[in-house]
């Protein structure tokens, strides 16, 4: 459920007039009429204010502020602070705070700072939200409920007593009897076997290893718990409420590891993200292509909401750089291209005080009269030309299993190697994709994968049997499976499955590994193609698979890196190392076979993603780039193509057009 209002692509961002002086918010609407913000998000860091005390509310100032805006033509997403509990709250109810893994209560001071297990907070939440329901139910300005602010970030797990006390309670009705968890958690090894409920902890920190199988789910455990703490809010807005969407902002699809996002996809009525650029990586483009690609298939493919991203530098990396002209606006289409009906920013105004103020905003500090308030003008009349764009969807030929468990599973301590990390290999391939102009979406490994030629498996180290089953049917059918090594190792418990490496997908693949060869940090290994390799080496035994390409030296010289398997219908692959060079071309191989359309001959600068009728150029190098067998006309100044689109350095063109390019 999409908000009706505002029509089109919704521009805006947070909007904290709490930080200013009367004069200043009487001019901040008249500004954002004159570049085009039809949205803001209000009231996010305002609970001392809603409430100085408790059970004692005060709208009457956000009251000015809303009507004020609705009166301007700006629409209003209202959030609920409860992200920040105030002061006197804190102090009457400082058992709120969260405790580290270390066992130290941090202080009050920041964000996200109270236990998402508290019945205090939980009491305290309702009853703010409830009021706050209660008094803006019937507001015509409020077209959006945003609730709390990026769960899970900076607070994933807290280990208090009221953590620990839930915790019981989870694992109670998850297990049902103790005799199903010491099972799962494999506690006869180091005696661990528990005898009571009681007995049982949070994993805290220890001189050595804790059970793996524990602490993967106290990360189930932990990410419920803020699930839960939301929809104690959502629910009540919609009691109060009904017909008004309810959202909250995730803290980065691919950046915020502590919340199982398809878990939360189903208790949002629209999907809502926040991206922020890695300021020093040169190819920052491609992780955000990455992370709006993720938000869409989040979403379920339905158009999705950037909630925040940056008009320039933010204020908390090691080096906050500046966006260069132009940089801003190719970022904010890139979301638009992926999916996303918003381009939402933090913040309005560039703050005077506290701990962003280095942080970026469409006003910067600079005022009115800069290049960067002149970009966010022309940013505002370029969304109102995609008004068309409003709804459409992305389609995708292929897919990367991306699943939060074996995210969390697969960076326990005591892997074979400390190189083995989730994202790395997650990376690897979404760039080489990208770097080959095809369109991605994310899949979990249980989900429905059967519309896609190709499926790419880079780090499915937990794999349940279910999800095993379903890849192994997608295959049969006639799909096309890249995996990448260490998947297919565990169950949802971190329990090896039985027989040789990979258990779940042996069958599938067609081999087994008879031993892993970990490479040591600065190592490589050479395939028979000339590809150099890093990280990865291991023995594989073929059963049914033949070798594409076989290590050339290293430990398992003259043994498979990269086979296939032919089954069924279709063609399972693996790819037993991580190529330094060549792995955009062994991929190539798998896409060919599947028949993959994209376009040739384009460069790598050169982003091209269509969206419905609509297809976005994006230029993130420093020459122009000619793009043949465009048809149709220019979203921006109204030219008409009918064959080459010439896209120049650092600019965008949409082209509202059929063929593909």
């Amino acid at each position: 459920m999409y908000p009706e209002r505002p029509a089109g692509i919704a521009y805006g961002g947070d909007y904290n007039p709490e930080q200013w002086p009367r004069e200043v918010l009487e001019e901040d609407v008249v500004l954002m009429r004159e570049a085009g913000v039809n949205l803001v998000s209000l009231g996010m860091f305002s609970w001392a204010l809603m409430e100085p005390g408790p059970g004692r509310y005060a709208f009457g100032w956000l009251d000015e502020i809303i009507d004020r805006l609705h009166e301007g033509g700006v629409a209003v997403g209202l959030a609920t602070p409860t992200a920040a509990p105030p002061a006197w709250f804190v102090a009457r109810h400082p058992d709120v705070l969260p405790v580290t893994r270390e066992g130290r209560r941090i202080g009050f001071g920041g964000r996200q700072s109270a236990c998402s297990s508290a019945p205090a907070f939980r009491e305290a939440t309702a009853g703010l939200v409830r009021a706050m329901g209660e008094h803006y139910r019937d507001h015509p300005a409020v077209v959006m409920w945003h609730v709390h602010n990026e769960y899970g970030a900076p607070l994933g797990e807290c280990y208090c007593e009221h953590s620990v006390t839930a915790w019981r309670d989870w694992l109670r009705h998850t297990y049902r009897d103790l005799s199903a968890l010491n099972e799962a958690w494999g506690t006869t090894f180091w005696g661990q076997t528990y005898t009571d409920w009681s007995e049982i902890d949070a994993p805290r920190a220890n001189h050595t290893v804790i059970n793996p199988a524990q602490s993967l789910d106290y990360a189930r455990f932990s990410d419920g718990q803020h699930r839960e703490h939301y929809a104690l809010q959502r629910d009540i807005l919609r009691e109060l409420a009904p017909g008004v969407p309810v959202t909250t902002n995730f803290a980065g699809t691919v950046n915020c590891k502590s919340a199982d996002l398809w878990q939360w996809a189903r208790e949002l009525d629209v999907v809502a993200n926040d991206h922020y650029l890695k300021a020093e990586r040169p190819d920052n483009h491609i992780d955000l292509a990455m992370s709006a690609d993720l938000a869409r298939s989040v979403a379920g493919g339905a158009p999705w909401m950037l909630m925040e991203h940056s008009a320039g530098a933010v204020n908390w990396q090691p080096r906050n750089i500046a966006k260069r002209p132009g940089e801003m606006r190719r970022n904010s289409l890139a979301h638009v291209a992926r999916g996303s009906d918003s381009v939402l920013f933090f913040q309005w105004r560039a703050s005077r005080f506290g701990a962003e103020k280095f942080h970026s905003g469409l006003v910067p500090h600079a005022g009115t009269d800069s290049e960067q308030w002149r970009e966010v003008v022309r940013l505002g009349a370029d969304l109102r030309a995609l008004a068309g764009v409003r709804g459409s969807r992305v389609g995708a030929e292929v897919a990367i299993v991306w699943d939060w468990e074996s995210y969390w599973a697969l960076e326990l301590d005591w892997r074979p190697s400390v190189d083995l990390t989730f994202r790395e290999r997650v990376d690897a391939f979404y760039e080489a994709l990208w770097r080959e102009h095809v369109t991605v979406d994310f899949v979990h490994p249980s989900s429905d994968i059967s519309g896609y030629r190709v499926v790419v498996a880079p780090s499915s180290y937990l794999l349940t049997e279910a999800s095993a089953k379903n890849l192994h049917r997608y295959v049969e059918a006639g799909g096309n499976l890249l995996v990448s090594y260490f998947s297919g190792i565990v169950d949802e418990h971190d329990t090896v499955h039985p027989g040789a490496h990979p258990g779940a997908l042996r069958e599938l693949l067609g081999l087994s590994i008879e031993e892993f060869h970990p490479l040591r940090e600065h190592e490589t290994v050479t395939l028979a193609g000339g590809e150099r390799a890093r990280v990865w080496s291991e023995r594989v035994r073929p059963a049914g698979a033949r070798a594409v390409r076989d290590f050339a030296d290293g430990p398992d010289a003259g043994h498979p890196a990269f086979t296939r398997h032919d089954l069924g219908a279709g063609t399972a692959w693996y790819l037993a190392t991580a190529p330094v060079t060549g792995l955009r071309d062994l991929l190539a191989q798998v896409l060919d076979h599947a028949n993959v359309s994209r376009p040739r001959g384009l460069p790598e600068t050169l982003e091209l993603v269509r969206r419905g009728g609509h297809v976005f150029l994006i230029n993130h190098g420093e020459e122009p780039v000619t793009v043949e067998g465009v048809s149709g006309t220019s979203v921006f100044d109204g030219v008409r193509h009918d064959g080459p689109v010439t896209v120049a350095p650092g600019a965008v063109t949409v082209v509202v057009a059929s063929p593909h390019p």
